[in-house]
């Protein structure tokens, strides 16, 4: 039996081209399986399911081992899992087919370098915001001025409106109304 499974990190992203992968390779849609979530997370819903339909025999289509997962011990983790259980893992980008000696071989360098591209990553943004905040700039939202919580805090006593309304109407999150209210609870 022929299985696709297809990931993206984020929900901007779109599965695509991983399903015109999965049709060229005529694999029927109950067998594909497909989600938003990062590499990084162990507990991904789609690939458990994966895991559960799997036979001996079987044949697993990705499109390149970044959509199966991010780390080098996860990765290798997951295609020992799939050899175990009698699965050919196929990878459409890097050309490997695990049943054979040589695409063992290749997916372990190419685990290798999965990692140092993310470790790379990883270190690009964190140079990136340090070099920001050494220039006074900071991340995430600005601050709401002291007026507006105020006007907030005043909408919210009066009863006479939803938080959603008043958030709205003071141009706020709803987090940061309820941070207003708790730490003005905390204040006495």
């Amino acid at each position: 039996m022929k299985f696709g499974y297809g990931r993206v990190s984020k929900d901007q992203q779109n599965l695509d081209r991983q399903a015109d992968l999965f049709a060229r390779h005529e694999i029927t849609e109950r067998y594909i399986f497909m989600e938003k979530m990062t590499g990084t997370k162990s507990d991904r819903p789609q690939l458990a399911r994966l895991k559960d339909e799997i036979r001996v025999g079987d044949t697993v289509y990705i499109e390149s081992l970044s959509r199966l997962g991010r780390s080098t011990k996860d990765l290798l983790g997951l295609i020992d899992y799939f050899q175990q259980a009698g699965v050919t893992v196929v990878s459409a980008k890097e050309n490997i087919d695990t049943s054979t000696s040589t695409g063992k071989l290749i997916t372990t360098v190419l685990c290798g370098l999965c990692e140092f591209e993310r470790d790379l990553i990883v270190e690009r943004t964190a140079d990136g915001l340090k070099a920001a905040r050494a220039r006074g700039r900071v991340g995430g939202r600005p601050r709401t001025d002291a007026k507006t919580t105020g006007i907030a805090l005043s909408l919210y006593d009066s009863k006479e409106h939803s938080i959603s309304e008043i958030c709205k109407r003071c141009g706020i999150s709803q987090g940061t109304l309820y941070k207003a209210i708790n730490k003005r609870k905390a204040a006495g």
